[in-house]
């Protein structure tokens, strides 16, 4: 009896088997959306029929659970562990069969929905062509007036709105037909396919856009013709009202008035003339493109407005000859007489000028004031003489005048007033000419017997044995103004001719030659006189003169120096000292180049020379001292600067978080203990990031307290004690609000389990006290939640992706333009980065809870927005990488001096922050191992894909 119970047990898992390979197979030989649509229908069918055996399958697997339940019963203990062996097998092939026939249907199923919507918009889409084309076919009708050509210009646009709307079903169609050819690889979706239905549309937009500019040009050339038609009879009204004003008798404008008025016309009415030709071209090409009825209207028109302007044209014409003749008849005396006048008036101008400049002046004059008066005498002897011609002239102007019968009395005077002021101003010139020309002699002969004077008392200074330098200084000066005194004589050649004659001149000229010669001689002499004496005064100058304010200033800076080296008690000491130190080293640059200066004073004294060389070893000494202590000022800053940083951003982080759970812990209810669970979820994620972050301001703390002054040491523990204390109280707040949490709501959902235990670690043992219970892992996700809790999950990320969104514009929008920009720049993306796996947890949160919350076009369109942010911070890092080398370049190649230690300072400070990325990419790597491998949602292919895909209103395909 065992052995038929064994014997039926085997048969029956046997035929299970070979009935789940054989679904298993045809499974296999139809899971392929390749083909043709034919093709996919049969698949599609087939795959139907094997998801109606699997009741089959069911009947299959309870005889055997039947069968294998009496085989333990009546089997030793020995062959049990067989049959539960075989058991566990068979129901294995069994869950892997049932869901390898859910997956192949639910995906040939799904490609057959998307090609079937895909054909429906390509169908409206041709549809939509033909009905435009019909429309575009037939040409412009020609229209009567300006009014007919915008009523058709605006049904154009209307069309071609309508053309450019169509472009977003094109792309959209064309996204579509490239997803499916991926998936199905069809030739009615290939690439030609494709470029068909775009080269449709832009025939069609283009055939639309070229219609719209065609009819904007005729109207737009129509309304220019009626305002240049508007303004032309505007014109013409305005002429005819100016030229019936000059016509009328009423007005009381003189005939020159009247005259001046009528040629203003005529050239007006000249270029009318010209507007209205540029009228009749543009009315020929406006009847172009205009009805047979409107081009006669617009011939008319034009024509009434030619007869208009020539009627105008001859008026100004005739009133034009009668007005000229008058005005010749009564200006010929008038011209006369007022070229008289204002010929007598400029020769008075002209001699008052002339008198005026003969002012002589008061006081004794230079031998410069003579010779410019002198030759202004001449000068103006010369102007008189010209002026004679003019006088000629004037009387002959009054003869002229003599045949008029008009008064001649006031025209007479003037005349002959004119001629005694002329007669007055020769007669002054003369004399004052004269007068000068005795005086210049008299001035030019002075530089020569003051030079005959001067003479010997140089050569009684030249032979005495030890002159002084003063009197030597003295005569060479005086020599060098007698130098240029008689150079000035020998230049005046012309003037001597015409003072003194050409034989005085001669004589006058070798005289100056020879004293000339004369006094180079006594200069040179002079020279060497003062050359002897300033070499003897140079070699017994003091070195002690210049020495000792180096020592004193070179003392002055080693005691300055000795004074810094006392550790200063916080940050803005620090950077005070380092700018005293960069003053102290403006100081003993300023000090070697005044070293420079006196060692060129002493490079014949051998003794002088070992002392400069002495204080030259010390200032370089302590050049090179300043220069360390510079560079550790340096050092000690940006130490300090990166502490003060880092803490004050985990203490203001530890402040919100605080305030956030104070606030939590504060609400009631089963919802409120709901939204308590996800706000703790999200805290907890962020308490590893914040505790390495703790040990790196404690690293940098002890970094700053290696070089500051006790005070600040102690300040700078009780600062790290207090954060220290800080985020143990935090630690002791959130295990206590996860404890009551967990009381208020001991059944949890799996998602909230395994979020809890994940973030165990991050307490460490504050969180082992409040484990979740291992066996309710298998309990349903969702059971006890409202879907009023999933949307609020959606709506918390929507808002934390808008914010990281802002934040990266805000970055991006700024252009850096030094080193520390830069590097800012770069510390946010990183930051930004940073939260990137907290991000992709909440999205993944949501793809587990899509059955709650549906297939929302909201969801599709987060899914886009998450996949677009990624890669544009992607992209942004990655670019300011490169900034940010060549920056680093730059300032390092400024910086030479200090190279190494720079580069020291740059690794030292990136070396925790590379750890913290590696630890967050670690850290993304393990958070898909905490999910459930076993959940039919993240088994489709389609549940995590980021592509864009066709909505599909209606029941799961799953």
């Amino acid at each position: 009896m065992t052995q038929q119970l064994q014997d039926e047990f085997d048969s029956s898992v046997e035929n299970a088997e070979a009935w789940m390979k054989a679904i298993q197979e045809r499974l296999r030989i139809n899971d392929n959306t390749k083909g043709p649509r034919s093709a996919l229908e049969a698949r599609l069918r087939e795959t139907e029929k094997i998801r109606a055996l699997e009741p089959e399958g069911s009947l299959k697997m309870d005889l055997v659970l039947v069968k294998a339940d009496a085989a333990l019963r009546g089997i030793g203990e020995d062959k049990k562990h067989e049959v539960l062996s075989k058991l566990k097998d068979i129901k294995a092939l069994w869950e892997e069969t049932a869901i390898y026939i859910t997956h192949c249907h639910s995906r040939i199923e799904w490609v057959w929905l998307h090609w079937s919507e895909y054909l429906r918009a390509q169908d409206e889409f041709y549809t939509w062509i033909h009905n435009m084309r019909l429309t575009l076919e037939p040409d412009i009708e020609l229209q009567l007036g300006l009014k007919e050509k915008q009523w058709q210009l605006s049904h154009a646009q209307v069309l071609q709105n309508d053309v450019l709307n169509q472009s977003v079903l094109l792309e959209r169609l064309l996204e579509e037909a490239a997803s499916l050819f991926s998936r199905i690889g069809d030739p009615s979706v290939d690439e030609d396919a494709q470029k068909k239905m775009r080269v449709e549309y832009e025939g069609i937009r283009q055939e639309a856009q070229n219609r719209v500019k065609l009819l904007e040009m005729i109207t737009k050339e129509h309304e220019q013709y009626s305002t240049n038609v508007s303004q032309f009879q505007s014109w013409l009204n305005g002429v005819t009202e100016r030229l019936n004003c000059c016509i009328g008798g009423a007005t009381k404008s003189s005939a020159e008035d009247k005259l001046k008025a009528l040629k203003e016309i005529a050239k007006d009415i000249r270029s009318g003339g010209k507007k209205w030709k540029h009228l009749e071209n543009q009315c020929a090409e406006v009847i172009q493109n205009t009805s047979p009825l409107g081009a006669a209207r617009l011939k008319d028109e034009l024509e009434e407005l030619r007869k208009a302007l020539e009627k105008l044209k001859g008026l100004s014409s005739e009133e034009e000859e009668r007005l000229l003749k008058i005005q010749q008849s009564e200006s010929a005396y008038e011209s006369q007489a007022r070229q008289l006048e204002a010929d007598i008036q400029k020769l008075r101008k002209d001699l008052q000028r002339i008198e005026n400049d003969l002012d002589p002046g008061e006081g004794e004059k230079t031998e410069d004031e003579l010779v410019t008066l002198w030759r202004k005498c001449n000068a103006t002897r010369a102007a008189l003489a010209a002026e004679e011609s003019k006088i000629e002239r004037l009387k002959a102007q009054l003869k002229e005048l003599l045949r008029f019968s008009q008064d001649m009395q006031p025209h007479t005077e003037s005349v002959v007033s004119a001629i005694h002021q002329y007669q007055s101003v020769r007669g002054k010139a003369s004399k004052m000419s004269s007068d000068t020309e005795t005086q210049l002699r008299r001035s030019i002969q002075n530089p020569l017997q003051s030079f005959e004077q001067w003479k010997p008392s140089v050569q009684m200074l030249l032979e005495t044995p030890e002159p002084e330098l003063a009197h030597i200084e003295a005569a060479l000066a005086e020599s060098s103004q007698f130098k240029e005194k008689l150079m000035t004589l020998q230049l005046k050649k012309d003037m001597l001719s015409n003072l003194f004659g050409e034989e005085k001149a001669k004589s006058f000229l070798q005289e100056l030659a020879e004293a000339t010669k004369e006094r180079e001689i006594l200069h040179k002499s002079l020279l060497q006189s003062k050359s002897k004496l300033q070499n003897l005064i140079l070699q017994h100058k003091n070195f002690d003169a210049g020495f000792a304010p180096l020592q004193k200033k070179l003392s002055a800076i080693k005691a300055k120096l000795d004074l810094e080296k006392e550790p200063q008690p916080d940050l803005l000491g620090k950077k005070t000292q380092l700018q005293r130190l960069q003053m102290i080293q403006d100081d003993l640059a300023e000090l070697a180049i005044h070293m420079e200066e006196v060692e060129k004073l002493v490079q014949s004294n051998t003794t002088h020379r070992h002392e400069m060389n002495q204080l030259s070893s010390e200032s370089q000494a302590l050049k090179r001292s300043l220069e360390m202590m510079i560079q550790q000022s340096e050092d000690h800053v940006q130490k300090h600067w990166v502490y003060n940083d880092k803490l004050s951003d985990l203490q203001q982080w530890i402040s919100v978080t605080r305030e956030k759970m104070d606030s939590c812990q504060d609400a009631d209810g089963e919802q409120n203990t709901e939204d308590r669970l996800e706000d703790l979820e999200r805290w907890l994620a962020e308490f590893p990031d914040k505790e390495i972050q703790l040990h790196l301001v404690e690293a940098h703390g002890q970094l700053v307290m290696e070089n500051s002054s006790p005070e600040e040491t102690a300040r700078v523990q009780a600062e790290l004690d207090q954060l220290k204390e800080s985020w143990k109280s935090l630690k002791e707040l959130a295990t206590g609000l996860l404890k009551k949490c967990q009381l208020n709501r001991p059944v949890a959902d799996k998602k909230k389990k395994r979020a809890f235990m994940d973030s165990r670690w991050v307490s460490r043992p504050a969180f082992h006290l409040f484990d979740v219970d291992p066996n309710q892992k298998q309990e349903k996700m969702g059971e006890g939640q409202s879907a009023s809790s999933h949307l609020k999950l959606l709506h918390d990320f929507q808002e934390w992706l808008r914010g990281e969104n802002t934040k990266l514009a805000k970055i991006l929008a700024g252009t850096p333009s030094s080193a520390d920009e830069i590097k800012a720049q770069q510390s946010k993306l990183e930051e930004l980065q940073s939260r990137v796996p907290h991000g992709q947890h909440l999205f993944e949160d949501l793809l587990h809870l899509h059955p709650v919350i549906g297939s929302s076009e909201d969801l599709e369109e987060l899914r886009y927005q998450w996949m677009l942010y990624k890669s544009k911070l992607r992209g942004s890092t990655s670019s300011l990488v490169g900034y940010w080398g060549c920056s680093l370049v730059c300032v390092l190649q400024q910086h030479s001096g200090g190279l190494c230690s720079y580069l020291h300072r740059v690794c030292r400070a990136a070396l925790p922050l590379q750890l913290l990325l590696l630890l967050l990419l670690l850290l993304a790597f393990l958070l898909p191992l905490a999910q459930d491998s076993h959940s039919c949602t993240l088994a489709n292919n389609f549940a995590r894909s980021f592509k864009l895909m066709l909505r599909y209103e209606g029941p799961p395909p799953t």
